[in-house]
Order: C-alpha cells, then sequence, then structure tokens
C-alpha cells in the first residue's frame, strides 16, 4: 500500500515528532530532564514549565506496532514472565526498554529522571510505572485523579488534585529540573493550549458535514497527535492545528471527502461513530477495509482519550492549577459507563449516523469493559444497527483481517437492509 497522502500539516506534525526525539537523544549532553508520562490527563504545559522533556510509553508502544517492532517486542516481554492477558502496550514498552529502547526515529532513548502517573480511570497505569520504577530507580510523583463515578467533577475533587500538583507535583519538579515554577509562563502555555483546541474541536465537527472532509478515526489519530502527546501549550501546535483547520475547510469548500491511505475517497456510503482505540499492528489494512466500502468514522470515542474538548472544556490560563486538575478528572478513560453511553448516543445523532461500531481490544479493559451494555444502550437510544468488532492494540497475533473483513461487510449490509426498511415503511 502507498504512503498516506501527505498535506503540509501531516509534513509540519512529522518534522515537530522528528525534532523532539533529536531533543530527546540529546537531552543527557544538554543537561535537560526527562519525564515518562501517559496520554490521558498529561501535565504537558506543567512539564514545560520547568524545561523538562516528555516521554509517553504508550506512543513508544504504538508507534512500535505500527513499525512492525511489537511482536518482537511482546515476545521479549514474556520470556521475562509478563502474562499473554497483560495490556500489550505494557508489554511492548517493556520489551522495547529491554532490547535497548531504541525510539521510532531510531534514536536510544534517554533513561526517565522522573515518572509522572496521572491515574485517569486505567488501573494498569499504575502497576505499569510500578515495572518502570524498579528498572530506573527513579523518583515517582502519583497524582491520583479521583473516577467520575457519580458522573461529575465535584469541587472537592479539583481542590484535592490542585493540592497535589502544588504540594508534591511541583516542587518534585523543581528539585528534578533545578528550575522554579514560573506561573506567567505556564499561563501562556495554556493560552496557546486552548488556541490549538479550538481548531481541533472545529476540525472534528467538521464531520458533521456531507460528505465529511475527515475521518474521525483513522484519520483522526494524526489529528490528535500534538495535543495528545508533546506538543500541547507550544507556538508548534498552535501553527499545526490552524494549517489543519485550512486544509479541512479547504475540502468542505470542494466538496471533499477525507484523504485515505490510497488518496482521497471516492464516495461516502455510510457514516459510523467507532467506539474503541484501533489496532496499529494492521493500521492500514484496518482503515482500507472501511474505505473501500465507502464508510467514513464521523465520530470517535478513542479522538478523545487524551481530552473531551469537543464538549466544552478548553484550559483556562486564569485558573492554571484547577484547569490540569479538570482535564486530568474529564479524559474519555475517567468517564462513567452512563457518561461514555450519553456521549456516543449524541454523536450518533449529531453527525447523523448510520451505525454504531465497536472495536473490543482484548488487552484493554479500560475500553472493553462494559462495551456490550454501551453497543445495546445506544442501539436502543438511537435506532441504528450496532456492530462489534475485536483486535489488540499492539499485538498481531489477535488481528485476523479475514474475520474483521467478513463482519464489517456483514455489518454494512444489515445497515443497508434497514435503510430499505424505513424507505418500505415511508
Amino acid at each position: 500500500m502507498s504512503d498516506v497522502q501527505k498535506e503540509p500539516s501531516m509534513v509540519k506534525q512529522k518534522d515537530m515528532i522528528a525534532d523532539h526525539f533529536r531533543k530527546l537523544s540529546r537531552a543527557k549532553e544538554d543537561g535537560r530532564k526527562v519525564v515518562y508520562t501517559f496520554v490521558p490527563g498529561n501535565l504537558t504545559e506543567l512539564i514545560a514549565n520547568f524545561d523538562m522533556l516528555p516521554v509517553l510509553p504508550e506512543i513508544n508502544a504504538l508507534q512500535s506496532g505500527m513499525r512492525g517492532k511489537s511482536k518482537e517486542y511482546i515476545a521479549e516481554a514474556e520470556k521475562h514472565g509478563h502474562s499473554e492477558d497483560v495490556c500489550t502496550y505494557v508489554k511492548c514498552d517493556y520489551g522495547m526498554l529491554k532490547k535497548g529502547n531504541v525510539g521510532p526515529t531510531g534514536e536510544k532513548l534517554p533513561e526517565p529522571d522522573m515518572l509522572l502517573l496521572s491515574y485517569t480511570g486505567c488501573f494498569t497505569f499504575m502497576k505499569w510505572f510500578e515495572i518502570l520504577r524498579e528498572e530506573y530507580k527513579c523518583p515517582v510523583a502519583m497524582l491520583h485523579v479521583p473516577y467520575q463515578g457519580e458522573g461529575e467533577i465535584t469541587k472537592e475533587m479539583r481542590e484535592y488534585i490542585v493540592a497535589q500538583i502544588r504540594d508534591d507535583v511541583i516542587p518534585m519538579m523543581e528539585k528534578i529540573s533545578g528550575n522554579k515554577f514560573d506561573e506567567d509562563k505556564l499561563k501562556a502555555a495554556l493560552r496557546r493550549s486552548a488556541a490549538a483546541e479550538d481548531d481541533l474541536v472545529w476540525t472534528l465537527e467538521s464531520a458533521k458535514h456531507r460528505p465529511s472532509p475527515i475521518d474521525a478515526y483513522f484519520g483522526g489519530v494524526y489529528y490528535i497527535g500534538p495535543i495528545f502527546s508533546s506538543f500541547r501549550g507550544s507556538s508548534d501546535a498552535v501553527e499545526y492545528y490552524r494549517m489543519l483547520r485550512e486544509e479541512v475547510k479547504g475540502r468542505i469548500d470542494r466538496g471533499e471527502g477525507p484523504i485515505t491511505p490510497d488518496g482521497p475517497m471516492r464516495e461516502e456510503k455510510y457514516r459510523l461513530v467507532v467506539e474503541g482505540p484501533p489496532n496499529w499492528t494492521s493500521f492500514r489494512q484496518f482503515w482500507k477495509m472501511f474505505h473501500e466500502e465507502g464508510a467514513v468514522v464521523v465520530a470517535s470515542s478513542y479522538t478523545k482519550v487524551g481530552g473531551v474538548y469537543d464538549q466544552g472544556f478548553r484550559h483556562n490560563p486564569d485558573a492554571p492549577l484547577e484547569t490540569l486538575a479538570d482535564y486530568c478528572s474529564g479524559c474519555y478513560t475517567n468517564l462513567n459507563l452512563p457518561q461514555r453511553i450519553e456521549l456516543l448516543s449524541k454523536y450518533v445523532t449529531e453527525y447523523e449516523a448510520d451505525g454504531f461500531m465497536i472495536n473490543s481490544i482484548k488487552s484493554c479493559n479500560s475500553f472493553s469493559a462494559g462495551q456490550l451494555h454501551i453497543l445495546r444502550e445506544v442501539q436502543d437510544r438511537t435506532g441504528v444497527a450496532g456492530g462489534f468488532i475485536e483486535s489488540d492494540l499492539v499485538d498481531p497475533r489477535y488481528f485476523s483481517a479475514a474475520n474483521i473483513k467478513n463482519r464489517l461487510e456483514s455489518y454494512l449490509q444489515m445497515i443497508d437492509a434497514k435503510r430499505k426498511e424505513l424507505i418500505a415503511v415511508h
């Protein structure tokens, strides 16, 4: 399959990522400290406040999957005693560590000076960092984020997180980096975050057009990359999202559909909402199954893992620590099941989707728990046909192309049948 057609924003993003990994490769000689952290609830603006560099282990794992390295790394982790049922992101990252910790650009990643764990709905993160703590023997800052069990962020929850940031996280960062906390610098970064978030939301909501100018699942993983990882709060992120918005607006003006690995999508036949992460080991093949059938994903839960910005949240520079607390609390994996059902049903309605599909991930309990209940509830509330496929994050043993293709084709036929029934009724 040919490479994804590169637009200027994609070239910009590729250059940003390459530059970040170059900085990481030189971190020790440049005297810069390195923080390992996770995507949901990450404190990127705060890390940058101390001139430290972030490394995100689950991003390394998914990139290893896309580069065909994850099978080898998972086998290495299992050789060291990690169970077949353990999250494959964890095993891939651990195996990469044991194989030399070489990053996606072919350069060795520096060891962390600090582990920053923002616990947001995924218990596996805690066990993952226990493993990394034993390997690297470095300090750990544990930012405990209360789960939204009752479906809201309370004043007490916010104050609890702020106190941890103020009294535990910031002092540790000051000690490790040798730099003092600069509130004005943080506020400036948060203004840039909010500007980028505005353009990201505009881009994601452009899928309400017909035809949708974007694929909000497969294409969406590229769009969320900078803001969910190392670049939120930077001028580069603001520029990237401005470029992306202009490109998408151009496609709307020309009446064009999304860009796929095989070029522009020819015809939009089906509009879908998808729940769950994609498979990374066969990402292009997985995407091709959809776009060859004329199926475009107009909204997805995965593009909300690093923040549900389309529901109104923006980083607020006027309340810097409070807004970091709200961001951590509001990530998709920290929402309870009724909240997830409500959000997904809203997407089906607002984006005028023909169907709702779940990609259930074998090794990801944070997403997979409750998905059959979610499927039934969204079907009942919206009346659209529900579909269910299964794969894994980065373990190629659990991607059956023939099985997924058969299920997808059968599902789209079911949508066609429901359409004919509606026509007959009317």
